[in-house]
C-alpha cells in the first residue's frame, strides 16, 4: 500500500470532483435501496389493504416515492459515471505528465537498459491501472461504509434487533471478504501486470523489426514468443475471472443466508407487532443492502495488480537523475567558449574509461573536428557537453562557468545538436519542425525544408504531410536532413554535429556541409566524424583513439607532421574544400 502514496497525493488536485462523484454514487445507492425497499413495502401493503378492505389506503404517496427513487437512481448513476470518469481521466492525464517529467531527466542514464516497449507499457497500462485506486477501492469502500450505516440506522428505526444484526453482518463481510479475495487475487494480479508488459515488448519487437527478422529467418520465432506471452496473459485473466465469479457466488450465498436469518427474526412481527407489511419492507431492504457489497467484494481483488503497477512506476519516479540541474543556476545564453579540464568518464561496470583525461579549449566561433574510429569516445564527449551525463573526473566550462552551474533552460537554448539518431515523432512535418522553433511561421519552415533538399515533402499537403511513427514515411537520409533543418531553425550559438552527413550521397553531403558552414560562420562548432569529410574547413582537427586525443592541429599542420592523421589521409580519399552547392533536390 505504501507504493500507492505518491499517486494518492495527486488526488488532492481533483478532490472536489472526486468527492462530488462519491456523493452522487452514495445518492444512487441510496435511491436503489430505497426503490426496492419501498416497492416491496408498497406491494405488500396494497395486498394487505385489499384483503382487509381498508378504505383509506394512501397509494399516491408511495407511488410518487417509487417514481422519485427511480428517477434519482437513473440520474444519479448517469451523473456519477460522467463526473467520476471525467475526473479520473483528467487525473490519469496529470499522472502521465508527472511520470513523463520524472522520466525525462533519467534519459539516457539510469533507464538506458529499459526497453522502449517497457517504458511505453508503464506510461500506458501501468498508469491506467491507477484508476482502480479511486473507482474500485476508495470510492466503493467509502460509499459502502456510508451505505452500511445508513441502511442499519433505517432498520433500527423500526426494529433495533434487526437493524443491528444486519449491520453487523454487512460490516463483517465488508472487512473479511476484501481480505480473502485480495489474498486469492494477489498472485494473479501480479501475473497479469507482468504478462501485459511482456506481451507489449514481444509484439513491439516483432512489429518494429519485422523486415530484419524476415531477412534473418527469425520472424516465426518472435511471433511464437508473442503468442506464448498472449497465452500467459489470457490464462492469468481467466484465473482472475474465476476468482471474480467465486466472489459473486459467495455474495449471493451470504445474501441468501442473511435473508433467511432476517425473515426468521421478523416472522413474529416487527417491534412486537403482529406480522404485517413491514416484514416485506425488511426483507426487501435486506436484499437491496447487498448491492453495496458488490463493488466492495472486488475492491481488493485487483489491488495487487494496481500495487504492482505502482511499483513499476515508482522505479522511474523515485529514481534520482544522474545529472541534476540548479533551477537558480546561470541563465545567460552562452557565447560559445568551451573548456574541457582533465575530463574522464567511465560507463557503469567498466574499468576502462570511455573518455580519458581530455583537456581541450574551443574558443568562441571556432570550428573543431573530432575524428576517430567508432568507439573512440567522440559521441561520449557530446553527451557530456549536453549534460546527459556528468564527467567521472574533471569538469567542463561554458564561458568560464562550470556546466553543472548552468540552468537547464539556458543550456538547452545555447546548444543545437544533430545526433546520430534523429527522433521523428508521429505527427505532421510542421509539428516535427516546430519543436526547434515553436513560433516559426509556415514560410520559414518551408524555406528551411527547401534548404536541406526536402522540397519533395512539400508537394501535396505541404507542411501537413504525416511522417508516421518514427518517421516511417522518410528514408534514413531524409530523417538526417530533417534533424539538420531543426538545427538551422534553432539558431543556437553552439552547434554539436555528430555524423551529420552519415548516409547521404556525395553530392548531397557536399551541399549539406556547405549549408552548415554558412549557417555557423559566427558560431562554435564541434564536428564529430569518423570519415575524412569537411576537415579542411575546420580550424582544429583532433584525432581520438581509446578515449584520448592523440593528435591535435589544423589539417595542414597534421598532414605535414606525418603522424597518424597523415597516414589516414594517405589511405583514404579526403574531400576537397566544400564548394558552392548544386541545387538540392
Amino acid at each position: 500500500m505504501r507504493d500507492l502514496i505518491p499517486f494518492i497525493k495527486l488526488y488532492q488536485k481533483h478532490w472536489f470532483g472526486l468527492t462530488i462523484g462519491m456523493l452522487l454514487s452514495f445518492v444512487t445507492l441510496a435511491a436503489a435501496i430505497g426503490l426496492l425497499t419501498l416497492s416491496g413495502w408498497f406491494i405488500a401493503a396494497s395486498a394487505v389493504a385489499g384483503f382487509a378492505t381498508i378504505q383509506n389506503f394512501n397509494y399516491m404517496l408511495p407511488a410518487a416515492g417509487v417514481r422519485a427513487f427511480s428517477i434519482t437512481r437513473t440520474a444519479g448513476r448517469w451523473g456519477e459515471r460522467v463526473l467520476s470518469h471525467n475526473t479520473t481521466l483528467k487525473l490519469l492525464a496529470d499522472l502521465r505528465i508527472f511520470f513523463f517529467d520524472k522520466l525525462t531527466p533519467l534519459i539516457p542514464g539510469k533507464i538506458g537498459n529499459l526497453r522502449d516497449a517497457d517504458i511505453l507499457n508503464r506510461l500506458i497500462a501501468d498508469v491506467d491501472a491507477m484508476d482502480h485506486v479511486y473507482l474500485r477501492l476508495v470510492s466503493p469502500m467509502i460509499v459502502g461504509i456510508l451505505g452500511l450505516f445508513s441502511i442499519s440506522a433505517f432498520l433500527c428505526w423500526f426494529d433495533l434487533k434487526i437493524g443491528l444484526i444486519l449491520g453487523i453482518i454487512l460490516l463483517l463481510l465488508m472487512f473479511i471478504l476484501p481480505i480473502i479475495f485480495f489474498v486469492l487475487g494477489r498472485p494473479h494480479g501480479i501475473e497479469i501486470t507482468q504478462a501485459k508488459a511482456c506481451l507489449r515488448i514481444s509484439i513491439l519487437d516483432w512489429l518494429q523489426g519485422h523486415a530484419e527478422l524476415q531477412i534473418f529467418g527469425a520472424a516465426n520465432r518472435y511471433r511464437e514468443q508473442a503468442h506464448r506471452d498472449e497465452t500467459n496473459l489470457l490464462n492469468a485473466q481467466r484465473r482472475m475471472a474465476a476468482i471474480t465469479g467465486l466472489a459473486n457466488g459467495v455474495l449471493l450465498t451470504a445474501n441468501g443466508l442473511t435473508l433467511v436469518l432476517i425473515l426468521w427474526i421478523a416472522a413474529d412481527g416487527i417491534s412486537g407487532n403482529y406480522p404485517n407489511q413491514m416484514v416485506a419492507m425488511v426483507t426487501f431492504a435486506t436484499i437491496a443492502s447487498f448491492e453495496l457489497m458488490i463493488p466492495v467484494a472486488g475492491a481488493f481483488q485487483y489491488l495487487s495488480q494496481t500495487v504492482t503497477s505502482a511499483k513499476r512506476l515508482n522505479e522511474i519516479i523515485e529514481t534520482t537523475p544522474e545529472t541534476q540541474f540548479n533551477p537558480n543556476g546561470y541563465s545567460n545564453t552562452a557565447k560559445g567558449d568551451i573548456v574541457f579540464h582533465s575530463v574522464s568518464y567511465y560507463y557503469d561496470g567498466h574499468e576502462q574509461p570511455a573518455v580519458d583525461n581530455i583537456s581541450l579549449h574551443i574558443k568562441a566561433g571556432e570550428k573543431v573536428a573530432l575524428l576517430g574510429r567508432t568507439g573512440s569516445g567522440k559521441s561520449t564527449l557530446l553527451k557530456l557537453l549536453t549534460r546527459s551525463w556528468d564527467p567521472s573526473q574533471g569538469h567542463i566550462e561554458f564561458d568560464s562557468v562550470p556546466l553543472s552551474a548552468w540552468r537547464e533552460s539556458a543550456l538547452r537554448s545555447s546548444v543545437a545538436v544533430v545526433s546520430q539518431r534523429v527522433d521523428v515523432f508521429n505527427g505532421t512535418l510542421r509539428n516535427n519542425l516546430s519543436i526547434a522553433k515553436p513560433l516559426a511561421k509556415d514560410e520559414e519552415l518551408s524555406d528551411v525544408i527547401k534548404q536541406v533538399g526536402l522540397s519533395v515533402l512539400l508537394k501535396g499537403t505541404g507542411l501537413n504531410i504525416w511522417l508516421g511513427d518514427g518517421g516511417r514515411q522518410l528514408s534514413g537520409g531524409e530523417r538526417r536532413r530533417l534533424g539538420i533543418a531543426r538545427v538551422l531553425l534553432r539558431d543556437a550559438p553552439i552547434l554539436l554535429l555528430d555524423e551529420p552527413t552519415e548516409g547521404l550521397d556525395v553530392q548531397t553531403e557536399q551541399n549539406i556541409l556547405f549549408l552548415l558552414l554558412e549557417h555557423s560562420k559566427k558560431k562554435t562548432v564541434l564536428f564529430i566524424t569518423h570519415r575524412l569529410v569537411g576537415l579542411k574547413e575546420m580550424d582544429v582537427v583532433c584525432l581520438m583513439d581509446e578515449g584520448k586525443i592523440i593528435e591535435k592541429g589544423s589539417h595542414q599542420t597534421l598532414k605535414a607532421a606525418g603522424g597518424h592523421y597523415a597516414q589516414l589521409i594517405g589511405k583514404q580519399f579526403i574531400t576537397p574544400h566544400v564548394n558552392q552547392p548544386h541545387t538540392l533536390t
